[in-house]
């Protein structure tokens, strides 16, 4: 089965052909440049549903299963910030100790910590039916920056699941709680329910 997963990142690509590979066997991912699509792609959504089916609909043109994924980080105290901003909050797209050091600021004098990682998948299917899933990872936001894993906000994101930030979890730790981890399964589930619905007729 091939899936075309509307990025260029490869980094990427792998992580989520990792776990998609538990729940369907055979998944074979795509790059947006494996099936010539080389434009960029305008994120300019109001919501992480919003960019991540502009992101598919792009990626559907390849004429095979489209996906695409936005996610990020909400602080409750910030009433949702830097949500999809997450990744320039700061200005600079992808400056992840400019983001955490704006966070830490922004954060400075509120009592509520509690923060959550959220990503949104949203799939086309060649027949143009589409689908949205969500995956969360509750946590909260510290000071104490620890751990040398993952990218992004994870060094100031404590998982109060398994008590420790994202940055010091190891990677199949990290797959077990993270947002992302949790946003496939439910994609994963839908897809192939879907395409049983199809088989049936």
């Amino acid at each position: 089965m091939d899936i075309v997963i509307a990025s260029r990142n490869k980094k990427k690509i792998t992580e989520l052909e990792a776990l998609i590979a538990k729940y369907i066997d055979g998944a074979k991912l795509l790059s947006l440049d494996d099936v010539g699509l080389y434009e960029d792609i305008v994120e300019n959504g109001t919501t992480f549903e919003e960019n991540a089916l502009i992101k598919a609909r792009y990626a559907s043109a390849s004429g095979k299963i489209s996906v695409g994924d936005d996610s990020g980080l909400c602080v409750n105290a910030l009433g949702g910030a830097p949500g999809i901003y997450s990744a320039r909050y700061a200005g600079e797209h992808g400056n992840d100790e400019a983001n955490n050091a704006k966070l830490l600021s922004d954060l400075s004098d509120k009592l509520d910590k509690s923060a959550y990682f959220v990503s949104t998948i949203a799939c086309v299917l060649p027949d143009g039916r589409e689908f949205v899933v969500e995956g969360r990872a509750n946590g909260e936001i510290t000071a104490n920056a620890s751990g040398n894993g993952g990218f992004g906000y994870d060094p100031i994101f404590y998982s109060t699941e398994l008590g420790k930030t994202f940055a010091d979890l190891s990677a199949d730790e990290k797959n077990a709680v993270s947002h992302r981890g949790k946003a496939v399964e439910n994609f994963a589930k839908k897809l192939l329910e879907l395409i049983e619905q199809e088989e049936q007729k």
